[in-house]
């Protein structure tokens, strides 16, 4: 992409914003620009056509200065030797605080790198409780990134569409920014699954004519319908977006010839009159299909998209659906909250889009009791992307809560001390079991006894929403306390007996201090607590605990000390039993590395450890190429070979995604079984969208068997993508 030039920007901010107060504009592109001198992207391109890509974007959403500056500057922090007190001092704490939102966490030590994601996202939410422009500004970034994807390796763009899908499309459907969530999808399919995506691409544009006809005669005939009553108004066609399709086919199991409503008419007018006008008009000329009616003028969804939507029959009898809104109703449902954000700007105090954002304060009184970064993440994909339902209080007010809420969840969103007087609810009038599921239109009223009262801990395992679960939970924690306290701590010393596992491990404060900040454990006694109440961060700790404290013994025990592997090359050079020749060295300790799973027909490459051999690496394992790119880490490689022959095995990983179904993991372990592939783990989670995600790990005698194994699993049904581990 070409480099937006300062003129282009400036031009386009003015288009919507006062010229007078630019200079901080200017300013900020300069700075980027020197910053970023000398450093490339992938692509080749000068790495400062990002942040200039990413400020454009945002100037189209019609953004605030501070926004743009923040994006042109949102990588001098992590990429330059820019300090965020240089930054604050060049353009102030707003913009710098900005910045720091959208800024990964980069050098804090993470176990792992799912780990780092979820930290990276859990940052960013904390900002955007702060100011909401974060998110906005992050969205423009991913955008930008998912753009030009094709420069990044077949991996590294099918993780980074994954998790595109996952999170931030449906993090800006969630704020009704529905242009940019419609290009995420897209550009993420196009990745995830390229045959799928062409296919549609080619079987739209096959019969776009005759669509295009079909849809230009309904317009002419509502334009000239619309004149006769009066009613000024924009009439467009729309065409469904590639990913919307892709969802309809394999949710309805249909062929694209099948699906009815590939396009759609669009109505946008002055005023909400007019919409209603334009309502009753469609209906006298085209008969609607019965409970397909939506009207969103009335009842807004969460993301504050408001429209009339019918789906009517058209001529020839073939369906097709139409959006009826005002102007002002059409640029948020192309920007959501970044349209709105021009109307808050030199504002103080609370708003009408504040009450919008409340679900961002809902997630940060849910990361108040959290203590683990994927109870985070799990929180997200139930509250916050999951479809809503739309209930009332008593008194008429609307609320929000995720398809398959029960009253309980009810009554926590309204507050938890509803929620823990909670005795039973009516709803319309009527009294309903607690696990009740909640539907569009419901009135609900919960009823309540005196303080004393306490919830059910059996009403966890009711509701949905990740809100109430927390609030039940918290409640318990506290009643009984002491209580599992002693039961924690009975349990743990009775694990650390049948494992034999001193207790000079807790006494050691370093290392027991690391774990129990690791899982969000202040001390030892919220540990015990967490134990004996059976919370899922205590189990990760538990087994972490052991695993640890087995590591820890083992390398005291058996593994030689540094001075045992020979640095000296000598004359002979023999296999050792593990199939590998060290160069120059008989008899070594070497192991194989769990970060890359060499196999046999692979390029591998030997790694002098401290204290425990020579540790054998694929030779494009990422580890390898970061130690590489140090020059003090270059005298730890030696020269390593395969035997020609071992009757060796070995653990290689494979990541299937496939669009998920019944018998899924039945049929690939079977297809592996057929092959004579001995199966050692199995790892499988369903993700957003109807995607499966599932981790195989097998032993294989070289890359041949691997191969055919990975080709094996390719045609099973469903399945999208096949892809060893890397690292």
């Amino acid at each position: 992409m070409a480099l937006i030039t300062l003129d282009t920007l400036l031009a386009r901010i003015r288009q919507y914003h006062k010229a007078d107060d630019l200079d901080i504009v200017e300013k900020a592109y300069r700075y980027a620009m020197k910053k970023h001198e000398g450093q490339t992207r992938k692509s080749g391109e000068p790495y400062f056509t990002h942040p200039a890509q990413v400020a454009y974007i945002l100037a189209e959403m019609e953004l605030d200065p501070q926004s743009i500056c923040a994006a042109l500057l949102h990588d001098v922090v992590e990429d330059t030797d820019t300090t965020h007190e240089e930054l604050a001092e060049e353009f102030g704490e707003t913009i710098t605080m900005l910045v720091d939102g959208v800024t990964k966490l980069n050098k804090i030590p993470y176990t792992s790198k799912e780990e780092q994601q979820i930290e990276n996202l859990r940052k960013m939410f904390f900002a955007m409780a702060k100011d909401v422009r974060v998110i906005v500004i992050k969205l423009a970034d991913r955008l930008h990134n998912m753009r030009t994807l094709k420069y990044q390796p077949e991996e590294k763009q099918r993780e980074i569409a994954r998790e595109t899908l996952e999170v931030y499309a449906p993090l800006a459907h969630r704020l009704g920014m529905s242009k940019i969530k419609w290009e995420l999808e897209d550009l993420s399919l196009r990745y995830i699954d390229p045959i799928g995506y062409y296919e549609i691409v080619d079987k739209i544009a096959q019969k776009r004519e005759e669509r295009e006809r079909y849809i230009k005669d309904i317009i002419e005939i509502l334009q000239n319908k619309l004149e006769a009553l009066h009613i000024k108004a924009h009439v467009e066609g729309r065409a469904k977006h590639f990913y919307s399709i892709y969802r309809k086919m394999f949710m309805q199991n249909k062929s694209i010839d099948e699906l009815y409503d590939l396009f759609a008419v669009r109505v946008i007018v002055d005023t909400v009159a007019d919409c209603y006008s334009v309502l009753g008009m469609v209906h006298e000329l085209y008969k609607p299909i019965p409970g397909r009616f939506k009207d969103y003028i009335a009842m807004p969804k969460p993301n504050m998209y408001q429209s009339l939507h019918s789906t009517l029959i058209g001529p020839n009898g073939t369906p097709f659906e139409i959006q009826i809104r005002t102007w002002e109703m059409h640029h948020t449902a192309e920007n959501g909250i970044a349209a709105h954000w021009k109307y808050k700007e030199g504002k103080s105090g609370a708003s009408d889009m504040d009450s919008k954002l409340e679900w961002i304060k809902q997630l940060l009184e849910i990361q108040k009791d959290m203590t683990n970064a994927e109870d985070f993440m799990q929180t997200l994909k139930i509250d916050m992307f999951s479809d809503e339902v739309f209930v009332f209080t008593p008194k008429g007010d609307v609320i929000s809560l995720p398809i398959g809420a029960t009253p309980i969840d009810f009554a926590y969103a309204i507050h938890s001390a509803i929620g823990n007087r909670m005795t039973g609810a009516r709803v319309n009038g009527k009294i309903v079991t607690l696990d009740y599921t909640l539907k569009n239109g419901d009135i609900v009223d919960i009823i309540t006894s005196g303080a004393g009262h306490g919830p059910n801990l059996d009403w966890v395992k009711i509701c949905k929403t990740s809100q109430a679960r927390n609030k039940i939970s918290q409640w318990f924690k506290k009643v009984n306390r002491e209580e599992n306290m002693t039961k924690g701590k009975e349990f743990l010393e009775k694990v650390m007996k049948q494992l034999s596992i001193s207790n000079k491990f807790l006494e050691d404060k370093p290392f027991i201090q690391g774990l129990l900040r690791k899982y969000g454990f202040h001390n030892l006694e919220d540990m015990y607590a967490a134990i004996g109440y059976g919370s899922n961060n205590a189990t990760r700790f538990v087994s972490r605990f052991k695993a640890e404290c087995r590591k820890r013994i083992l390398e005291e025990e058996t593994l030689p000390p540094e001075e045992m592997i020979p640095m000296v090359v000598k004359t002979t050079t023999k296999p050792n039993t593990s199939g590998v020749i060290v160069e120059g060295i008989d008899n070594c300790l070497t192991r194989f590395s769990h970060c890359c799973n060499p196999v046999p027909g692979d390029k591998i490459v030997g790694y002098v450890t401290r204290g425990r051999g020579v540790a054998i690496h694929r030779a494009d394992c990422i580890n390898m190429l970061h130690a590489q790119q140090n020059a003090a880490e270059m005298s730890r490689f030696i020269p390593v070979r395969w035997a020609s022959e071992t009757d060796n095995t070995f653990h290689s990983t494979l990541y299937v995604t496939a669009s998920d179904r019944p018998n899924l993991l039945l049929d690939l372990v079977t297809a592996i079984s057929e092959l004579k592939t001995k199966l050692v783990n199995v790892n499988a989670r369903s993700g957003k969208n109807n995607l499966a995600t599932i981790e195989l790990t097998v032993d294989v005698a070289d890359t041949a068997q691997l191969e055919q194994t990975a080709k094996r699993l390719k045609h099973v049904d469903n399945v999208l993508s096949v892809v060893r581990r890397r690292q």
